[in-house]
Parts: C-alpha cells; structure tokens; sequence
C-alpha cells in the first residue's frame, strides 16, 4: 500500500513539474516575441511568425529566459567556474548560506527561550507576547537597510547584520510553534508528574520539551526558509559584496535577466535543501522515540 502511495506521489510531482515547464516555456515564447516584434518594428525591419519562434528562446537579454537558458547559465557558473571567482554561484551561494545558517541558530535559540518565559510566566506573557506578533507586522525590506547602515556605523559588517536581519525573520515561527508545542503535553501526565512532586526543571525536561518536538520541527521548517530569506534580502543593502541577493541586484542594474533567474532558481534549490535537512533531522530524532 505504501509502494503504491509513493508512486502516486511521485507520478502528481512530475506531472506537475511537465505542466509548469510547459507554462514557462508558452509565457517565455510570448513574451520574448512582443520583445523581439517591437524592437524590429522600431527598426522598421521585416518580421514573420516562423522568425519570431525560432528567435524567442536565443534573445542574449530576454524578458522571461527559457528553462534550458536558465539551466545553462547555472551549469556554466557551477561546472564551469572556479568557486573562489565571484561569477561563480557556488561563491555567493555559500557567503548566502553563511548568513542563513547564522540566523537561523540565534533565531531558533531566540524563539524557543521566548517560549519557555511566556509557557511559564503569564505576566512575561501578556507583556511580551504582542511585540512578537508586531514585530512581523514590520516589512523586512523597510528594516534591513536600516539594520545594515546603524550596525556599519559602529564596524559591524559582513555576516552578523545579514545573520540578524536572518534572525528577525526566523524567530517567530519557532516561538508561536515552541509556544504551542509545550502546552500541548497530556494532562494527565501533568497530573501525574504533580502527584509525584516533580519540579518545573522536571516537568520541562521529561515532559513538555518532548511533547513540543514535534512542533518544533514544524516550525523550524519554516524558520530555515525564512532565515534564507532573509539573508538574501540582507544582502540588498551591501550592493555588490556577494551572496545570492547581490547576485539578483547586479543582474538587475545590467539587465542580465538570465543571471537573475539562475540566481532565483540556486536560491530555490538552497531553500529546499534545507528544509529537507530540517526534516530528515525530525525523523531521525523522532524515530528516537519510537515514533514513525
């Protein structure tokens, strides 16, 4: 039953994945011959559909690459780049990857020591609990500029204010998820812990810290994906200096619409590796448990 499950499961993801290429490939045709009509229109040149379709996915600076020019750009860069040269995506992906995982620990660190105060004080509960909640009401790309130019101010450049902006974004998940996670421990095992006059150093450790697991992970999940996020927004601020958002910024002051795509389609790929860690790290631990 399983085997049949996971072949379903794979035949949805495929068909879906054709059906987006073939979206991509329609919308890149469209656009990039409305491109290539009007500049032959402006140059009063003569023009047939034959040429147009034959000219739309080989445009050097197209309005919406190809899938195959997007893929051979990241080839180009990956394969066939030395990883110390700038134009090499594996060089921004790791300086990218640097500030991700940076937020990401002081993010979660964060997230789950607000948790803790706000399970186990009421008053640091209804004091603290709603500048959580506003504090994402705030959008990222307002703060991170500032973010960037107050701690360049003071000589604190390069990974800590990326890892920052990171941590801003990836400690919300983890705190509302960590939040919920310990609460979610069996009342009856409460009880039980009580009649056995357990302390709240007991109680956390044996019961509420594995209750929460689960929702842990959930939440870092999200976490991982947000703090790349926000590295990668991190990075606007700082131009040129490297990582994955300089890349999409350099790409769109020369109009390399290509080199943006590879660099979206690199952040993606980073994104879901991460994740996947994230959860390959929950079964392992789960599975501890006797969990399946």
């Amino acid at each position: 039953m399983s085997g049949q499950w996971y072949k379903q499961q794979w035949l949805a993801v495929v068909t879906i994945f054709i059906l987006l290429t073939i979206v991509w490939y329609l919308a890149a045709l469209i656009l990039n011959g409305n491109q290539l009509i009007k500049n032959k229109e402006r140059r009063q040149q003569s023009w047939t559909y034959s040429q147009i379709l034959s000219e739309a996915y080989a445009i050097k600076r197209p309005s919406l690459p190809a899938p195959h020019q997007v893929l051979a750009e990241i080839y180009k860069s990956v394969f066939q780049t030395r990883i110390t040269s700038k134009r090499s995506l594996l060089y921004h992906a790791q300086i990218t990857l640097n500030s991700t995982l940076l937020g990401f620990v002081l993010g979660s660190l964060l997230g789950i020591t607000i948790a803790i105060g706000i399970v186990h004080n009421r008053t640091l509960e209804a004091s603290l609990m709603p500048w959580v909640i506003a504090s994402q009401t705030i959008p990222i790309l307002a703060i991170a500029p500032i973010v960037v130019v107050v701690l360049g101010a003071i000589n604190l450049t390069g990974l800590i204010p990326k890892a920052l902006i990171s941590m801003y974004l990836s400690f919300f998940p983890v705190t509302i998820g960590m939040v919920k996670g310990l609460r979610a421990a069996d009342k009856m095992h409460m009880e039980l812990m009580m009649t056995y006059n357990a302390s709240a150093r007991q109680v956390f450790w044996k019961l509420r810290w594995f209750a929460a697991q689960p929702y842990l992970f959930a939440s870092l999940k999200v976490a991982i994906a947000s703090s790349l996020v926000g590295a990668i927004v991190g990075e606007l601020p700082t131009g040129a200096q490297g990582g994955l958002g300089s890349r999409l910024l350099s790409g769109s002051y020369y109009g390399q619409t290509v080199q943006i795509w590879s660099a979206l389609l690199m952040s993606a790929l980073l994104g879901s590796l991460l994740v996947w860690l994230v959860g390959f790290t929950e079964k392992r631990v789960l599975a501890r448990r006797g969990e399946k």
